[in-house]
């Protein structure tokens, strides 16, 4: 680790420390909380109270329960939320205040439920249909909604929580554009996120598909590197394009939500849970907190094989940056610049990385850059 002083080690491995607790503990919560409402009656009696406030009719106990859920999720997991930012601004990488901080939250809330409850409804439909078949429709509409949202979340999602303005005409812009046109890839505009005013953190990132992608760098960013670092963080995302990380992604998942759903509603189906969750079948409305519960025991264990595949496919597009611009002088600064502005732990624990790393390390990044050679012409 002779590319960081102790001091940026000890630094970042203390903000690990410190807010592992909280992340960790919000994860724990929610599980244990959602298993609980799912797997006693507890839940039904949630979703039949919430619903007796809009009427009492079927269509009110699925959307009001739905809403009551994904109320009280939000509710839990809002002071481990302020536990990681407080601890966050300690180490100046928060730049917002508690009131934009609450309205992001609001906002957050106002978009699950608005793209959630219909996503209910539907499924109650299905299971008013067929209440043990529903899973088998339902599974092809996971995989097409997960895939439309791939599509439209930069056109629809990403404006709700930041302002995107055009970079301005000048080299740095040039040489963005060129990197793209080098890598046969196309470009609509490239555009700067107002990423300050929530952060002090680094990041760029191409989003879109065919006419709608672009490249986006934080403002943050090109306030704090070098122009050629730049170049080397947008270099590493063009390769995710470059391998198609991000349709491959949109497809791997679409097929992830399709299994899971029929994996939801094989689960769905067993009487012991029923009973447990004190629900008739799966289309009494007062079993959507165990089909919730379904839901977190079979998206637990897919977390650390998410990872590992993220991390390979990080690895390979830092490959990809480094023959895209021949220069691993500047991709070792740039993570430099990286890791020690973000405050992060450059050398985490073996079992840490594995279970919840989406990225390697910054010392095995730069290793990998000092080990990289050119290919032979």
């Amino acid at each position: 680790m002779d590319d960081f002083t102790p001091e940026q080690v000890a630094r970042g491995r203390a903000l690990r420390r410190a807010q592992l607790p909280w992340a960790l503990g919000g994860r724990i919560a929610g599980l244990l909380c959602t298993l609980a409402l799912g797997l006693t009656p507890a839940g039904a009696g949630l979703v039949t109270a919430a619903g007796s406030v809009l009427g009492g009719s079927r269509t009110a106990r699925v959307l009001a329960g739905a809403a009551a859920l994904v109320l009280i999720g939000q509710l839990l997991q809002l002071p481990f939320g302020a536990g990681v930012r407080v601890v966050r601004r300690r180490y100046g990488l928060v730049t917002q205040g508690w009131a934009g901080w609450a309205v992001d939250a609001l906002r957050g809330l106002g978009l699950t439920l608005l793209l959630g409850l219909p996503v209910v409804y539907g499924l109650y439909a299905l299971t008013d249909r067929s209440p043990h078949g529903w899973w088998l429709p339902a599974a092809g509409f996971a995989a097409l909604l997960t895939t439309t949202l791939s599509f439209l979340y930069p056109l629809l999602i990403e404006p709700v929580f930041n302002r995107f303005t055009p970079m301005p005409e000048g080299p740095l812009r040039t040489a963005l554009l060129d990197l793209a046109a080098r890598d046969a890839i196309r470009v609509k505009e490239v555009l700067v996120a107002d990423a300050s005013r929530r952060t002090t953190a680094l990041n760029a990132y191409v989003s879109g598909f065919g006419a709608t992608r672009r490249i986006v760098a934080y403002d943050t960013l090109l306030s704090a590197a070098e122009p050629r670092e730049v170049e080397l963080v947008v270099a590493h995302e063009l390769g995710h394009v470059k391998h198609r990380d991000v349709l491959t992604g949109t497809v791997l998942g679409a097929l992830g939500a399709a299994v899971a759903v029929a994996l939801m509603g094989l689960l769905a189906d067993r009487s012991v849970l029923l009973t447990a969750a004190g629900a008739a079948d799966a289309a009494d409305p007062r079993s959507l907190p165990l089909l919730a519960a379904c839901a977190a025991l079979i998206g637990a264990p897919a977390g650390p094989p998410q990872c590992a595949v993220s991390r390979r496919v990080e690895t390979r597009a830092d490959r990809h940056a480094l023959e895209l611009t021949s220069d691993p002088e500047q991709f070792i600064a740039m993570q430099r610049r990286l890791a020690v502005t973000n405050v992060s732990d450059v050398d985490p624990p073996r079992l840490l990385e594995l279970l919840f790393a989406t990225h390697p390390s910054a010392t095995r990044r730069i290793a990998a850059a000092r080990a990289w050679r050119p290919a032979p012409a």
